[in-house]
């Protein structure tokens, strides 16, 4: 792509992965508030999870064909394999009830729920990959339609 043409979009990119952070943030708070008022002794698990450390970087040269820039996002690491949980097109966990994942993979969706009802039907995060481990990676956003035009006028 040419500079003019990946800039813009490398931008929309990092402005959309802020928002879809605030997000999740707002998902957790929710539920938070839900289990500070329960009467229950028994608390669920409750996986905690977030996205990808991103930045944007422009390398400089002296000559203009040297000018670049990248999303730089932090390394998955470890021994987990990274996966898809739910897809962008539907929000059923994409595991069998019989696979490792699907539990965290529910929970995902759970998130969307709580999200969706929130917002008004505004805003989900959506296309959930990563890792099931807990504190560990999930990225990947698509707001909904009315979100992502706001994301996009910009």
């Amino acid at each position: 792509f040419a500079l003019a043409n990946e800039v813009p979009k490398l931008f929309k990119e990092a402005n959309v992965l802020y928002w879809a952070k605030s997000l999740l943030q707002f998902t957790y708070d929710f539920i938070d508030r839900c289990l500070l008022s329960s009467s229950h002794q028994d608390r669920p698990h409750i996986p905690r999870v977030r996205f990808v450390e991103a930045g944007l970087a422009f390398a400089y040269d002296q000559e203009p064909q040297g000018l670049a820039s990248f999303l730089l996002e932090e390394l998955i690491a470890g021994d987990d394999v990274f996966q898809k949980f739910i897809h962008n097109m539907d929000a059923n966990p994409l595991l069998d009830e019989d696979e490792s994942g699907y539990d965290f993979a529910l929970f995902l969706a759970f998130t969307q729920h709580v999200q969706y009802v929130k917002t008004g039907g505004l805003a989900i995060i959506s296309d959930y990959q990563g890792t099931p481990t807990e504190f560990n990676i999930v990225c990947g956003y698509v707001p909904t339609n009315f979100t992502l035009q706001a994301v996009q006028n910009y």
